[in-house]
C-alpha cells in the first residue's frame, strides 16, 4: 500500500492518479494512521513553502512522514513536497522545514526566468543513476519542472538540473526521496520513475 499525504493543498491528486495508472495499491490520507499496512509515502507540494508545511502540520501528517522514515518506510517529496524534507527554505525563513535532509531551499540563481516552467534535463551526481529510484531511466533523461526555489546541492543530491546555475533536481538520503520536478506529469519518463519507487517500497534497503 502507497500512501499519498493528503494535507489539503495544492493538485495532491495527480501523485495517485499517476499512481492508480501504474496499477499499484494506493489511497489518500488526510489524518495521520497507523503505518503497518503502509510500503510506502509520497509527500506531493504545490505553493509557497509556508503554506505547504503550515497545512501539513495542521493535518497532523507531518508527524505521519517522520514516524514512516523512523519505521524505515520509504517517503518520495515532490516538488515542494521534496523541499519540505530540508531544514528550511529562503521563501518562509522563519518556518522550519521537516529536517529530514541537511541543507537549505533558495531561490533559483541566474535563472533565464522565474518561475522555472518547463522541461529539462537530470544529470546524476553521486551515483544517482544506480539508485532504484532512477533504474532504466537515462542519465540527462527529460523532466517537468514547476518551481521558483530549490535545495541546495549537498552529498545527498542525486541527480542536478543546469538552470542558469545548477541546483538539486532530486535527492536520497537513505529512504528519503524527492524530486524538484513532477514524475507524475512527465510524461513515460516519470511513471517510470514512479514505477521504480513502488517497487524500492517492497524492498528491505532503497538501492
Amino acid at each position: 500500500m502507497i500512501v499519498v499525504a493528503d494535507y489539503g493543498i495544492g493538485n495532491l491528486g495527480s501523485a495517485y492518479k499517476a499512481l492508480v495508472k501504474i496499477g499499484a495499491d494506493a489511497r489518500m490520507a488526510d489524518s495521520p494512521g497507523g503505518l503497518s499496512d503502509i510500503n510506502g509515502l509520497i509527500l506531493p507540494g504545490v505553493g509557497s513553502f509556508g503554506a505547504c508545511i503550515g497545512a501539513l502540520r495542521s493535518s497532523g501528517l507531518d508527524l505521519m512522514v517522520l514516524e514512516a522514515v523512523e519505521a524505515g518506510i520509504p517517503v518520495l517529496g515532490i516538488c515542494v513536497g521534496m523541499q519540505m524534507l530540508y531544514e528550511g527554505s529562503e521563501e518562509s525563513p522563519d518556518v522550519p522545514g521537516l529536517g529530514l535532509v541537511d541543507g537549505w531551499v533558495r531561490r533559483l540563481s541566474g535563472a533565464p526566468k522565474v518561475p522555472h516552467m518547463s522541461w529539462n534535463q537530470v544529470e546524476y551526481i553521486n551515483g544517482g543513476g544506480e539508485s532504484l529510484l532512477f533504474k532504466n531511466i537515462s542519465d540527462r533523461s527529460w523532466f517537468y519542472f514547476v518551481h521558483s526555489f530549490a535545495p541546495d546541492v549537498t552529498d545527498d543530491t542525486s541527480g542536478i538540473c543546469n538552470y542558469g546555475n545548477g541546483f538539486s533536481a532530486s535527492v536520497a538520503k537513505g529512504r528519503v526521496l524527492g524530486t524538484q520536478f513532477h514524475p507524475e506529469k512527465s510524461s513515460t519518463t516519470g511513471l517510470a520513475l514512479i514505477s521504480n519507487f513502488v517497487e524500492s517500497c517492497h524492498r528491505k534497503v532503497v538501492d
